[in-house]
């Protein structure tokens, strides 16, 4: 019998309508869930086959495939990648960054540099608001952390990148892919990868359900975060805008190497 394909998957919400039917089906799949830097580490050490990794980590190896048409982004206003600011664009000097997540702090780099103009000190921190601002202008946050922050108690503005980049290059963004060296998996796998978002995608009202507890308020804000901000899938639009970000985060250093996507 054929070994199940190790999966090294993302636990936010944003994630579980790539998973949601690959959990119900462990003779084929082996997961385990980590934050985002976490599955490209594992995935760049052969621990796992495939990852759900930061889309800019799939500069880190040449030989790195992405699943054809399965994808987590945004159009828009994602709601869980932001960027929270006591002070106007022009006087942030120093953001605080949630570590999580490689893609999140290349994207707030280029919106910077090409949408903000500005060239803040940036510090790593874990993922406490409150913590983070306090020796900071900004803070930036991603998943669930940044989809539940109060903000507003805190008396700060939160800036959406997820619309940021939309409004400067017209394109949606790509957070996450399933990624993997070239050969790891079949195109039978790769086909049930793509079933398994078509399927989750489905169902993201039980998976809304699944994340409150029974919550009524923190189930109706997860049903609209899947319904009306993240976008799934990988089209012609969502390549254009994933080979831009990675083309910007090359030219500005911010990743070892410039090339063109490849799929399985």
């Amino acid at each position: 019998m054929t070994p199940p394909v190790r999966l090294g998957a993302v636990g936010y919400l944003n994630a579980r309508p790539l998973t949601w039917t690959l959990d119900r089906a462990p003779q084929c799949w082996h997961l385990r869930y980590d934050v985002p830097s976490v599955c490209s580490a594992l995935l760049h050490a052969g621990h796992v086959d495939l990852g759900l990794i930061p889309s800019i980590d799939y500069l880190e190896a040449p030989d790195y495939r992405l699943v054809p048409g399965v994808g987590i982004g945004s159009r828009g206003p994602v709601a869980s990648v932001a960027l929270f600011t006591r002070v106007p664009f022009g006087g942030i000097r120093r953001i605080a960054f949630d570590t999580s997540s490689h893609t999140s702090v290349t994207l707030v780099k280029v919106l910077c540099h090409h949408r903000f103009h500005i060239a803040p000190e940036f510090v790593p921190h874990g993922p406490d608001l409150e913590a983070m601002m306090r020796g900071s202008d900004a803070a930036l946050l991603i998943g669930d952390p940044a989809l539940e922050a109060n903000h507003d108690a805190l008396g700060l503005r939160k800036i959406d990148l997820g619309a940021e980049w939309t409004a400067m290059t017209g394109l949606p963004f790509v957070y996450a892919a399933w990624t993997g060296r070239a050969g790891a998996i079949t195109a039978a796998e790769v086909r049930l990868l793509q079933d398994a978002q078509e399927e989750g995608a489905r169902f993201t009202s039980a998976i809304a359900a699944e994340y409150g507890r029974g919550n009524p308020s923190v189930t109706a804000r997860a049903a609209a975060y899947l319904r009306d901000n993240v976008k799934y899938g990988l089209g012609s639009d969502e390549i254009s805008g994933l080979q831009m970000f990675l083309d910007y985060a090359a030219d500005l250093g911010l990743a070892p190497r410039k090339r063109s996507l490849g799929f399985f």
